[in-house]
């Protein structure tokens, strides 16, 4: 049950005016930018064959063609072959880089955490040249291994500034009992250090998760016609002929995209 908030004694009328004002700014502020997103949604639903408003009736024929269709089940495939496997490598990267940064103190620390951030910063389409231009002499283009490569890069800094902070409130000192007592350095990890830090390495995980699921400008950059995943489907769909079974993925990646927050809104609170 929605309850008032309790005022101190000592607020004034304008005080409280003010508290409701600028809540009542901040959710319409928000309804503003997510009814672009919600519209999508009942266009998911419509029968006619474009996107338009009013819809001329109710149907689910564009869930059945984005299930039904070769080139739609492919391109769904390939993206839950390229995110997993990308999010399990960036995961893992990112946590050693993490845990090895957070033990140590050198001269070019800061160099080195700049080096590592890098793909968060760098523009994308600057990513998606450069890594391009390296893997064609290499013969990674057109593969799942050079798309993998590149999606781990761009999630692994995630994955490290989530378990860096983490790691921060982490007391080495049951590290250093483990090892006294003589654990050997990958059952200490494994039985202290990721347990401690397992709420932000699976939050990491899981932003990697999405930024591999959802990108396509490296995708248009590496992946051949057998690679292609569902944002760069998405992407060709868009150009070519405005279909509603972009509406049901787009819908489709709204209740997902929800799900993962919520999750990290759950580990959140488990930190705390």
């Amino acid at each position: 049950m929605f309850k008032l908030p309790q005022f101190p004694l000592y607020y004034t009328l304008a005080d409280k005016a003010g508290w409701w004002a600028l809540r009542i700014v901040c959710v319409a502020v928000l309804v503003y930018l997510l009814a672009p997103i919600l519209a999508i949604i009942p266009l998911s639903f419509s029968s006619s064959s474009f996107l338009s408003y009013p819809m001329p009736g109710l149907s689910l024929r564009w869930y059945q063609n984005l299930f039904n269709a070769p080139e739609w089940a492919s391109a769904m495939r390939n993206s839950f072959i390229v995110a997993p496997a990308a999010t399990v490598i960036a995961t893992a990267l990112g946590t050693l880089a993490a845990v090895g940064l957070s033990r140590t103190d050198f001269r070019f620390k800061g160099l080195l955490m700049a080096v590592l951030i890098a793909p968060m910063v760098v523009p994308i389409i600057v990513v998606g040249v450069a890594t391009y231009l390296y893997f064609a002499p290499l013969g990674l283009t057109d593969s799942y291994l050079g798309l993998i490569a590149v999606h781990a890069a761009l999630g692994a800094p995630f994955v490290l500034t989530t378990v860096l902070a983490t790691l921060s409130n982490f007391n080495h000192n049951l590290v250093r009992a483990s090892l006294s007592l003589g654990e050997t350095p990958f059952r200490t990890f494994i039985r202290i250090t990721l347990p401690v830090i397992a709420p932000g390495v699976i939050s990491g995980a899981l932003f990697a998760f999405a930024t591999s699921f959802d990108e396509v400008v490296v995708t248009l950059f590496l992946a051949g016609a057998e690679q292609t995943t569902l944002p760069r489907q998405m992407f060709t769909g868009i150009r070519e002929n405005i279909s509603p079974t972009i509406a049901a993925v787009a819908t489709l990646l709204i209740l997902f995209t929800t799900g993962l927050l919520l999750v990290l809104e759950w580990l959140r609170g488990r930190r705390r």
